[in-house]
C-alpha cells in the first residue's frame, strides 16, 4: 500500500522511513491537544472573600479536639490534689470522684476560653482523673499503713463503720460472720483488696460522670 509524501507528494510505500524522492521522514508523532471548554468571563460570578458564608461551626473560634494523655496529665493532677485535700478534711470518696472529673475538665480550659472539649474526650478525661486520684490515694494510704499506729486506726475506723452498717440488720448471720472475719488480720486484708477493686471501678465511672457534667457546664457558659 502506498501513500503520498507529505512534503513532495510522490507515492511512498508504507513502512518506508524516508521518502526516496525528497528524503523527508515519513514517521510522525501526533499529539492530541486537550479539549477545553471556553466560558466567557462575563458568565463567571465574582465572589468576594467577605461574601463567602461558612457554617457556624467553622466561623466560631472553637477547638473541639480530643484531649491527649499528655495534655490530660496536668489538669488531672491538679484536680486530684484538690480533691485529696478535701478527702483529708472528711469528704467521702464517692462524692470526691465526680468532683475530680468535673475539676479536670474545668482546669483543662484554663487559659483557653475558646477551647471546647467533646463529650467523649470529657468522659475519658474524667475517668483518667478518677483513676489518677484513686492511685494517689492508694499510694498515700499504703505509705501511712506502714506505721503501726496509723494501721491500727485505719482498721478500727473500717471496723466501726462496718459494725454501724451491720447494726441495721442484726438478724443477718452472713453479715455478722463477715464482721467477725473482718476483725482478723487476714479478713481485714481481704476486705481491703475487695474494697480497692470496687473503688477502682467506681473511680473511673464516677470520674467520667463528673467530666461529662463539666463539659456540659462549659458549653452552656460559652
Amino acid at each position: 500500500m502506498e501513500q503520498p509524501c507529505y512534503k513532495c507528494g510522490q507515492l511512498v510505500e508504507e513502512g518506508r522511513v524516508f521518502c526516496p524522492h525528497c528524503m523527508a521522514p515519513q514517521i510522525r508523532v501526533v499529539v492530541a491537544e486537550p479539549v477545553g471548554i471556553n466560558v466567557p468571563a462575563t458568565q463567571i460570578p465574582a465572589i468576594a472573600p467577605e461574601q463567602v458564608e461558612l457554617p457556624s461551626s467553622e466561623t466560631l473560634p472553637v477547638l473541639a479536639l480530643s484531649t491527649g494523655w499528655s495534655q490530660a496529665l496536668k489538669p488531672s493532677a491538679l484536680a486530684a490534689l484538690v480533691v485529696l485535700v478535701l478527702m483529708l478534711l472528711g469528704l467521702s470518696p464517692l462524692v470526691a470522684m465526680p468532683i475530680v472529673g468535673f475539676l479536670a475538665v474545668i482546669f483543662s480550659r484554663q487559659g483557653r476560653p475558646d477551647f471546647a472539649i467533646r463529650t467523649g474526650a470529657a468522659l475519658r478525661l474524667g475517668a483518667f482523673s478518677g483513676l489518677f486520684c484513686f492511685g494517689l490515694t492508694t499510694l498515700l494510704t499504703s505509705l501511712a499503713a506502714t506505721v503501726p499506729e496509723v494501721r491500727a486506726k485505719l482498721h478500727d475506723g473500717i471496723l466501726t463503720n462496718a459494725e454501724k452498717w451491720a447494726a441495721a440488720r442484726p438478724n443477718d448471720q452472713q453479715i455478722q460472720q463477715a464482721i467477725e472475719q473482718l476483725k482478723t488480720p487476714e479478713g481485714f486484708m481481704a476486705a481491703l483488696i475487695v474494697g480497692g477493686i470496687m473503688l477502682f471501678v467506681l473511680s473511673a465511672i464516677l470520674g467520667a460522670l463528673g467530666g461529662f457534667v463539666g463539659a456540659t457546664v462549659s458549653r452552656r457558659r460559652r
